[in-house]
């Protein structure tokens, strides 16, 4: 039998193939992108109950446990009347293969706020406060979010008992391709005092534009939607004699005549272009 022998990659490519690797890795979906993986589907509340099971040798504590009915064949869980309700797991006395589900730890539920998906960054717990017991949603990464109150039990007792949703909160299913999963999620539409009870707004008159300021710094008169009449048009009025600058280094002789009006059909090109005339030469004298 002749030996099979695998080809030998020189370094380069072993560093080639290190190099694509990670980079396959790193766009593996991460939890902070969960929400483009999973949806949300909808359930019938009624046929879910949440539950704080006792846990330890005295039942001190308490865990989330979910349990669902599928199929009308036996009732799979019983509720009694009152506060705190006491909850009988009847599935528990017989095998509810496809008649019941029960969810009893983070394989089965987790935490969904809107599309954010939050299995790895909170979890659900149940704890004593006061005389009452609360579902938690409890951040377990700094900076994940708020600890938010899911659902209490409205009082204390021993055994199990179901857990009342608090306003906002409710069950889904996680789906996945539009295929409903066995993982559900303890659901909300929005983080506990944010976008679906911001403030909107308070109602009010529509902001007008700005009237432009007339060039002396008094405001300009308000719009009263009418048209104002135009002003009347001056006349230009008469030219200023335009004094003329004396040459360079000799005196400004005084004018003998009276400065007249200029007619504008006359008037030449601007002073300010005309090229200055020096006075008269004085002839020298002889001595």
């Amino acid at each position: 039998m002749n030996a099979v022998t695998l080809p030998v990659l020189p370094r380069a490519g072993l560093a080639a193939l290190t190099v694509l690797a990670t980079t396959l890795a790193a766009a593996v979906p991460t939890p902070v992108r969960a929400s483009a993986l999973f949806a949300a589907a909808e359930v019938d509340q009624q046929s879910f109950v949440m539950v704080a099971a006792p846990i330890g040798t005295r039942g001190e504590k308490a865990q989330l446990n979910i349990y669902e009915q599928l199929k009308p064949v036996r009732p799979c869980f019983e509720v009694s009347e009152g506060q705190p309700s006491p909850v009988n797991p009847l599935l528990a006395t017989f095998d509810f293969t496809g008649i019941c589900n029960r969810y009893i730890d983070a394989n089965g539920y987790s935490v969904r706020v809107g599309g954010q998906d939050l299995a790895s960054t909170y979890r659900l717990m149940v704890t004593r406060s006061g005389g009452d017991m609360l579902l938690l949603a409890f951040p377990t990464k700094a900076g994940a979010g708020p600890e938010m109150v899911v659902a209490r039990t409205r009082g204390s007792a021993a055994g199990f008992l179901k857990l009342h949703p608090e306003p906002g909160w409710r069950l889904m299913r996680r789906q996945f391709g539009g295929r409903n999963l066995g993982h559900l999620y303890v659901y909300a539409e929005s983080w506990p005092g944010t976008a679906s009870t911001a403030a909107q707004p308070a109602p009010g008159n529509p902001t007008l534009p700005a009237q432009p300021a007339a060039a002396t710094g008094t405001p300009a008169p308000a719009t009263t939607g009418k048209p104002e009449p135009a002003a009347p048009t001056s006349q230009p009025a008469a030219s200023a004699p335009t004094r003329r600058p004396a040459a360079a280094g000799r005196p400004v002789l005084p004018s003998t005549t009276r400065p007249s009006a200029v007619d504008p059909a006359t008037e030449s090109a601007p002073a300010a272009a005309q090229q200055p005339v020096a006075p008269p030469a004085i002839p020298a004298t002889k001595l």
